[in-house]
């Protein structure tokens, strides 16, 4: 078995979604016929284009979940869908203005921007501040879902684990600021926890 076991994952969590009835109207009839809220898989071509155009290599996690599903309807209420690899964009291109400098101009508008230390930054799970994040990596990260209820999924390649994982936010301006994971396969569990 795969190190991410992303089939039985989305196998669940479509059959939750599904089960649920909340998002009958927005999807198609055949996708509820199908009790899969996917799609096809990526290719190793298609992953590895994604990967020249952006210049970088995808994280792990993330790209076994495109070889298992390229992109993904609802994740629950807040994250409509999730972007395949000829989606999947820098953060900045798309949202420099209306996300980007609009967080850092409102940072700056409470006073200095204070520097967020290792020891403060480096907590996941229920003892982080959803405050604590680095504005700057705001630039650097990479978009992986379309902009849902005011929030967004994004992958930080400012921050990689030994494994070659980045860091992963849940980012929402009702927050306001983002709830980090050490991984996207970790962000995904957690999201699903919470949906269920």
């Amino acid at each position: 078995m795969s190190e991410f076991d992303w089939r039985n994952l989305l196998t669940q969590w479509s059959a939750k979604i599904l089960q649920s009835g909340m998002f009958d109207q927005e999807l198609p009839p055949d996708v509820i016929a199908s009790g899969w809220l996917g799609y096809p898989g990526a290719t190793a071509a298609q992953i590895a284009q994604a990967e020249a155009r952006l210049g970088q290599q995808l994280p792990p996690s993330y790209r076994a979940f495109l070889l298992v599903s390229n992109g993904w309807r609802i994740t629950g209420s807040f994250i409509d869908r999730l972007w395949s690899t000829e989606e999947i964009e820098w953060f900045r291109v798309r949202h420099q203005h209306d996300w980007i400098d609009a967080w850092i101009t409102g940072a700056r508008s409470q006073g200095p921007l204070i520097p967020i230390s290792d020891r403060d930054y480096f907590v996941y799970g229920s003892a982080q501040s959803v405050l604590n994040i680095r504005l700057e990596y705001l630039q650097t990260a990479l978009e992986v879902s379309e902009v849902g209820d005011s929030a967004i999924y994004l992958l930080n390649p400012q921050v990689v684990t030994a494994a070659g994982e980045w860091e992963a936010w849940f980012f929402a301006s009702w927050l306001p600021g983002a709830n980090r994971y050490r991984s996207f396969w970790e962000m995904m569990q957690k999201e699903y926890e919470q949906f269920r």
